[in-house]
């Protein structure tokens, strides 16, 4: 019986001693899953972080991308508007009757007159003003010319280019931020 005590004695060791392995083991796993859940919970915290904030910026991107393309619309808009107004402007001042025409002339002549005394006048093929209509040394028709004047000096090295629609882009120019006001606000 001896041999049965001994026996017993180390099969009851050896259980103790595998339990006392498997309870570790148990431990053992149990702290590994506990640090990789919480390393998995960290990147996956991380990762979310990353992917709020690439949503946030695209967002923003988004935003501003459209919020640029809406004004550029608005903006491109309003040079069409501002476009037509200024044709509508020298269409007006260019359809005048011929009297009015005559008086506008004259007075584009006389103001040129202080920088060219006796000018040549260069005239669209439209109008039919005489020399002496405008008081001018000499008339010329030229196609390039619209409406208004090319005053020129008779050497032609001096030239007022006094053409209705340089002289309302110039007008147009030196006012476009009034003009913008009115017309939008």
């Amino acid at each position: 019986m001896a041999l049965d005590s001994v026996t017993k004695e180390i099969q009851a060791a050896a259980a103790t001693e595998v339990a006392r392995i498997q309870k570790e083991q148990a431990e053992e796993i149990a702290a590994i899953n506990a640090k990789v859940d919480a390393e998995i919970a960290e990147v996956k915290q991380k990762e979310d972080k990353r992917v709020a904030d690439t949503k946030e910026t695209l967002a923003r991107q988004l935003s501003s991308s459209a919020d640029l393309e809406s004004k550029k619309l608005v903006l491109s808009k309003k040079e069409e508007i501002l476009s037509e107004a200024f044709e509508s402007a020298l269409r007006q001042i260019e359809s005048v009757p011929a009297k009015k025409k005559l008086a506008y002339y004259q007075a584009l002549v006389a103001s040129a007159k202080t920088i060219i005394p006796e000018p040549k006048a260069v005239m669209s093929e439209k109008d039919d003003f005489s020399a002496a209509d405008l008081g001018v040394k000499s008339v010329e028709k030229s196609a390039s010319v619209r409406s208004g004047l090319l005053l020129q000096s008779e050497d032609g090295k001096v030239e007022v280019d006094m053409q209705f629609e340089v002289l309302l882009q110039n007008i147009w120019d030196s006012n476009l931020k009034q003009l913008s006001d009115i017309l939008f606000g």
